[in-house]
């Protein structure tokens, strides 16, 4: 396996709830765990990220949900609606409702179809799918 040059390491209130969520709900597979640890290392189409079950290391300050506050993490993926329609079976509430955005870069406009979803901690997560322009 890979390993992408950044990969977030999240802090979860509970490793069991948030791997229901991302194994469960969203497909993200499991590389591998360390349960001694309370840690698992997850992949979903290229995109990596790791939680683990918060420990009071590198904690920076008082943590209370929701975590992550004034981030979100872009996820690039094939297919939004799949993981809509993953979320709506597990009646799962959106942060941010489906949407098509333009980006300028540069002299470019790029498309995306994408919404956010807060995990069990409120990490905010935007997918993203790229649309033809």
């Amino acid at each position: 396996m890979n390993f992408n040059k950044l990969i977030p390491e999240l802090g979860v209130l509970n490793l069991e709830r948030s791997l229901k969520f991302y194994r469960d709900i969203l497909g993200f597979k499991v590389e591998y765990l360390r349960p001694e640890d309370k840690f698992a290392f997850l992949s979903l189409e290229g995109s990596q990220i790791m939680i683990q079950e918060k420990n009071g290391i590198w904690e920076t300050g008082k943590i209370e949900y929701p975590f992550g506050r004034g981030i979100n993490f872009q996820i690039e993926v094939k297919d939004v609606d799949l993981l809509i329609e993953l979320l709506k079976k597990h009646n799962y509430p959106l942060f941010e409702k489906v949407k098509n955005n333009t980006y300028v870069v540069g002299k470019k406009n790029f498309m995306c179809r994408e919404f956010i979803v807060p995990d069990t901690d409120g990490y905010l997560l935007r997918f993203s799918e790229s649309r033809e322009n």
